[in-house]
């Protein structure tokens, strides 16, 4: 039955996701001008799917951009803002309490525990300085951006909250793009060109700027350690996108960077507060020819089911995304034409992704969003388009992947996207941004699913007794049938986004798991036999007495 229920899926005129437009009605978002003068335009907001109320279900953080017209006025961008879910999928503005003011131009957002009380906060990245709202017991945001000691002025896109350290405080990481003055910046048709068209200019021509890395003290204040942890002087790179991982599974965390036209970063963790950056020493830096590209978006999973870490990096239209298979501490390899993913991705730009088993038959698959940062592509000659669908890559037991419609949507200009279980059937759905337009819902179509052969799922989150209250850095493996699956726990996810702090598992016919292993970040070990599925568990890290 289940067999002939996918079967049903893949081969029927409807794509696995549907667009729900009653979700959130009427949601925009806005960055700059539609004809896209100036790099600063390109890359939209970001969005956060958690439960800040915890009422159980998953809200939306949408951050939001600005105009040059506001900037030359001095005024303030478009505020971030909080929808709370009614237990549905379906959203509403939450109450003046969660209200947030601007900074100069929103861009990303991460999600964590920052002050170790149980209750997620956001750090939203701007161009311009950085924001850090802390959630008051469920009852709405307070500023705590000059408390916590984030100064200065940059071009912020991703964030990843991770303890580097393993203090049991979460850090922050924060990955920059470049630096841009609109006063002296290019004007349109000031000399760049793609395709035998003038276009904005950037990033190639402007000037990177370093990531930084925060340690958070403990008591509610950070400081920068980006010199301290060894992660500069080393050259910039125009960083887009975040993920962070232990891909060499010594128990600390690493990070993986995505950047634009120069190459990827791997800063693996060397268990002293310091990192060592082996991207090109890991195979992670290049595609397999060598060649540079120009990352966006990461995601992160187990799909072979080895038990380490594989990465998916999106990238710019004529390059294929990026596809890296763990091979343990010796690094990755680069198999996205083998695996079916390298051709189908070459005329598009890929931002928004994940990988995640989207239909419950234990396999892994990945989406992509999609669309172009010039409007000119959509003139004779360029071999893309401006807008352009998104992608479904549905996966196999061998780690192979066929490419097929997100949905039924048009084409569109799509950026950043989130995913989470919004509705509480088991399924993963799907939140993104289209660039200057709707916020937009895609509910999965798997479940609910006729009661006989309805394929399996699992969700689970951990809890530790440390300030790290979600156990970011933490691991669940699952063991059924001689199979094997594992999965950490991050919030970091896609492109200037954030996941929530779960792990998810589809099943397909399997019933009951024949053993669950938790590993919480102080490297302690929980096993549970004969667990039982199709539910949300949590599972506490008893304390050391």
């Amino acid at each position: 039955m289940i067999l002939a229920f996918l079967v049903s899926v893949v081969q029927g005129a409807q794509p696995l996701f549907v667009e729900d437009a009653q979700a959130l009605p009427g949601v925009v978002t806005t960055c700059g001008s539609r004809s896209k003068d100036y790099i600063l335009e390109v890359d939209g907001g970001g969005v956060a799917l958690a439960d800040f109320d915890r009422d159980g279900d998953l809200d939306l953080f949408v951050v939001d951009g600005s105009t040059l017209d506001r900037v030359r006025a001095g005024e303030p961008g478009l505020p971030p803002r909080l929808f709370l879910n009614d237990g549905t999928g379906h959203f509403a503005p939450a109450p003046e309490a969660w209200a947030m003011k601007a900074s100069r131009w929103g861009m990303g957002c991460a999600v964590g525990d920052v002050d170790g009380d149980g209750w997620l906060d956001v750090y939203v990245t701007h161009w311009g300085r950085d924001q850090l709202f802390l959630n008051r017991a469920g009852q709405g945001f307070a500023d705590a951006t000059e408390r916590a000691g984030f100064e200065g002025s940059r071009w912020g896109t991703s964030a990843a909250f991770l303890d580097f350290d393993r203090d049991g405080a979460l850090d922050l990481a924060v990955i920059n793009y470049l630096a841009f003055d609109w006063a002296t910046a290019a004007p349109p048709g000031g000399g760049c060109s793609w395709k035998g068209y003038d276009v904005m200019c950037g990033p190639e021509g402007l000037v990177p700027v370093h990531d930084q890395l925060f340690r958070n003290r403990g008591d509610g204040t950070f400081v920068e350690a980006s010199v301290s942890a060894a992660m500069r002087p080393m050259e910039a790179g125009f960083g887009l996108g975040a993920m962070t991982l232990d891909y060499d599974r010594d128990g600390d965390t690493d990070l993986y960077v995505a950047n634009d036209s120069t190459p990827n970063f791997l800063w693996e963790n060397q268990g002293d507060g310091t990192f060592k950056e082996v991207g090109l020493l890991r195979g992670v830096s290049h595609d397999m020819n060598g060649k540079e590209q120009a990352g966006m978006g990461i995601a992160c999973a187990d799909i072979d089911g080895d038990g380490r870490q594989d990465l998916f990096v999106t990238n710019f239209s004529g390059e294929n995304n990026a596809l890296y298979f763990s091979r343990g501490a010796k690094g990755f390899s680069e198999r996205s034409a083998p695996s079916g993913m390298a051709g189908p991705s070459v005329t598009r730009l890929g931002w928004g992704t994940a990988l995640g088993d989207f239909d419950l038959d234990f396999d892994v698959d990945a989406f992509v969003m999609n669309g172009h940062v010039y409007p000119q592509a959509d003139r004779p000659g360029t071999d893309t388009s401006y807008a352009q669908e998104a992608q479904l890559y549905r996966g196999s037991a061998d780690a192979k992947f066929s490419v097929e419609r997100f949905s039924d949507a048009p084409a569109r200009v799509m950026r950043a996207s989130t995913v989470g279980d919004i509705d509480g059937d088991g399924d993963l759905d799907v939140v993104a941004i289209e660039l200057d337009g709707p916020v937009r819902v895609y509910r999965n179509r798997t479940l609910p699913a006729p009661a006989e052969g309805a394929p399996h799922w699992l969700r689970v989150a951990l809890r530790s007794p440390t300030k790290n209250r979600f156990a970011l850095g933490g691991s669940v493996t699952i063991e059924v049938a001689g199979q094997r699956r594992s999965a950490e726990l991050r919030t970091s996810g896609g492109f200037q986004s954030s996941v929530p702090p779960e792990v998810h598992f589809g099943l397909g016919a399997h019933a009951r798991l024949e053993r669950l292993i938790a590993r919480f970040p102080s490297g302690r070990e929980l096993q549970l036999e004969d667990v039982t599925v199709d539910r949300v568990l949590v599972i506490e890290e008893p304390e050391v007495k």
